[in-house]
């Protein structure tokens, strides 16, 4: 799913209007249509229902929903809020004219100068229509105290499109309390970019999208710079494999990984390597993991380095497929340079985690001796420690964003909806996933997953999509027997080769 700016939004909205015969009240129906089910759907006995509409067309779609609602035998409260007494736009104005002209006793309220506020509480819904996409500066005043009163009355608060208060694409000096903090945001067509940013969570709530049927001949032709991964898209993804098959066909996969201590990671990385389908998978180690992996990966080959506790060295005995360097290698002087050698001697791609990362954040130098097209894979901590302290999820991508161009690096940048950040600038957010991945060795399994599909032959940018929606797939098939507490690193690598099945594969 492409994810427009809010410009790009406005602008297929106009085109489906213009090319398509239909007219901005039907649209507005739509939304109105999509707002009044969710408000219903959360009624109980002793709900009541208040209506905030500014005088845009965010406010129309609010007005047309309290109509739908009173046409069904409820009845909202609604505030409009026209300020000054001229400030509301066509549409806004007729859902007005609609509205009064077939409930004329209406609990309706016009707000020209002075607003005495109603008594909300925790038995409220309250549909949010003050603002939408087309808010250009942050609240202030009046508004702005309004938005803390909703957002402080206990409500169940359902935003049209986005909360008031927040911008839909970047918001970088945005102050939380200043925006209506939603139960749920109702996202017109589209989700915005603004929805995915950890910092956001508690403003948008839960989001759904209303499908209010603008061109899908516009949206294919609009360019977007964002994306949302979908299982449909892994599963057009995904190439099936042809009966007359050998484990030759599917490549063969070297994970450095493990030292004294740190086993753990090497086997978790070589399952989710192999339980995606790598042909053949090697785990490069320290001779004190021999016992421990030959025994808990009997199908993963054993390949010492020259030392017993650490990894001192890094070299590939034939030309692997595909190679990860990092789970549990540590981060000693001996590992660091060894992992600098072996950068400075490698030209092809490679996928980086873990303490590979934390080697590079250590000797800022290695950076630059890094593949084009390699894969890291850093957790908030790792990615700062590397390029910077940033001051939250939005700036991290941004920074991204600038360096995967720079350093012509994929960068996958994990959390709740994990960025695939490519060196041309194109941002591809996962959609799989459960708070259960919230646990130790999860990333070593997914370094595991993207080395498996780089072996088999997918490309970087295709096996960092891949294995991030099908790691996550795996977290949420296993939290159905574990339990979101419960999930281990074993049972996501356990639960692959199920992801792969649930998509036909």
């Amino acid at each position: 799913m492409k994810i427009f700016s809010s410009d790009q939004v406005r602008e297929i909205d106009r085109k489906t209007i213009e090319n398509e015969g239909v007219s901005t009240l039907q649209l507005i129906e739509r939304v109105a249509e999509g707002v009044a089910v969710e408000v219903v759907s959360r009624l109980k006995a002793n709900s009541r229902i208040a209506i905030f509409a500014g005088s845009g067309n965010n406010g129309a779609d609010a007005l047309m929903a309290a109509l739908m609602l009173y046409e069904q035998g409820y009845k909202p409260e609604v505030f409009l809020f026209n300020i000054g007494g001229d400030k509301l736009s066509q549409a806004c104005a007729d859902c007005r004219d609609q509205l009064l002209g077939a409930f004329p006793d209406a609990d309706f309220t016009e707000v020209i100068k002075q607003f005495n506020r109603p008594h909300l509480d925790a038995n409220y819904i309250v549909v949010d229509g003050l603002f939408g996409i087309g808010l250009r500066e942050a609240l202030t005043g009046g508004f702005r105290e309004l938005t803390k009163f909703i957002s402080d009355s206990g409500a169940t608060v359902i935003s049209i499109d986005v909360p008031s208060g927040l911008f839909a694409d970047w918001n970088p000096n945005a102050v939380a309390r200043n925006m209506v903090h939603a139960t749920v945001t109702l996202g017109v067509q589209f989700p915005h970019l603004a929805f995915f940013f950890a910092e956001n969570a508690p403003i948008v709530g839960e989001w759904k999208t209303i499908d209010i049927g603008l061109s899908a001949k516009e949206i294919r032709r609009t360019q977007a710079a964002f994306y949302m991964i979908e299982r449909a898209d892994i599963k057009r993804l995904l190439r099936p494999r042809p009966a007359f098959s050998s484990k030759a066909d599917f490549g063969s996969a070297l994970l450095v990984s493990g030292s004294y201590g740190m086993m753990g990671a090497a086997i978790l990385a070589a399952r989710g390597c192999l339980r995606a389908g790598a042909g053949k998978v090697t785990v490069f180690s320290p001779r004190c993991g021999y016992e421990a992996v030959q025994s808990a990966v009997p199908e993963a080959m054993f390949a010492a380095c020259n030392s017993d506790l650490t990894i001192g060295e890094i070299h590939a005995s034939h030309p692997y497929s595909a190679i990860a360097v990092g789970p549990g290698i540590g981060t000693s002087e001996a590992t660091t340079s060894a992992l600098e050698k072996f950068l400075t001697l490698h030209d092809r791609p490679v996928v980086l985690d873990a303490d590979a990362l934390n080697c590079i954040a250590r000797r800022q130098t290695l950076l630059h001796h890094v593949p084009v097209h390699s894969v890291l894979t850093p957790h908030a901590g790792e990615f700062d420690r590397i390029f910077g302290q940033q001051a939250n999820s939005e700036a991290r991508l941004v920074k991204a964003i600038e360096v995967a161009r720079m350093h012509n690096i994929i960068i996958v940048l994990k959390g709740h909806y994990t960025a695939i950040v490519r060196p041309d600038g194109l941002v591809y957010f996962n959609s799989s996933g459960t708070p259960a991945l919230a646990t130790a060795g999860s990333g070593d399994v997914l370094t595991g997953v993207i080395a498996s599909f780089m072996a088999q032959g997918y490309s970087p940018e295709v096996a960092s999509l891949l294995g991030v929606f099908i790691h996550g797939l795996a977290g949420e098939l296993a939290a159905e027997t574990e339990g979101t507490y419960g999930v281990t690193a074993s049972d996501i690598a356990a639960n692959i080769g199920r992801a792969l099945k649930s998509l036909g594969y």
